[in-house]
């Protein structure tokens, strides 16, 4: 029996359902989810040709607009896409970075892409032509007033004390 017929694949035909292949697909898996929680970037999934980069996104909200903050280290704004139609705020992006070394002896040159997209969906109406995006040190704020019968939707509940 040769070394081969041990494998549960044979010449390029795979066996899609293999206890094999299930457990390595369970491993990638595993380690996919423990690294993302470091802040790492998702190095084991593919967007494309590139790393799907992992953008870190804080959310709030207050009575007069929504508040997106979004850590997008090493990007410049021109480096990111700002979209809002139909109450739903979609960021994207690419970065792109190219290193080159040319010493006596050798000569290296690296490349490396990624990119990333979300979406958030809005509860309530936004004021669209007040929605404002700033960028600094790595950091895109993006405030999404609400409009005005949005803001007067909302009633504060007086809580009376039990029977």
């Amino acid at each position: 029996m040769a070394l081969r017929d041990l494998a549960p694949w044979h010449h390029g035909k795979s066996a899609a359902s293999s206890p094999l292949s299930d457990l390595h697909r369970e491993v990638d898996r595993v380690f996919e989810s423990f690294w993302s929680g470091f802040g790492a970037p998702a190095l084991l999934r593919d967007s494309g040709g590139g790393i799907a980069l992992d953008v870190r996104v804080d959310a709030s909200e207050d009575d007069k607009a929504y508040h997106v903050t979004a850590e997008l280290p090493g990007l410049s704004e021109k480096d990111v896409e700002i979209t809002f139609a139909d109450n739903t705020l979609t960021i994207s992006g690419e970065k792109k970075e190219e290193k080159e070394v040319k010493e006596e002896n050798y000569h290296r040159r690296e490349r490396s892409f990624g990119s990333f997209r979300r979406s958030f969906t809005l509860p309530v109406e936004v004021d669209e032509e007040k929605i404002v995006a700033s960028f600094k040190d790595g950091v895109m704020t993006i405030d999404l007033p609400k409009s005005q019968t949005a803001q007067k939707k909302s009633k504060k509940i007086t809580i009376q004390r039990g029977k």
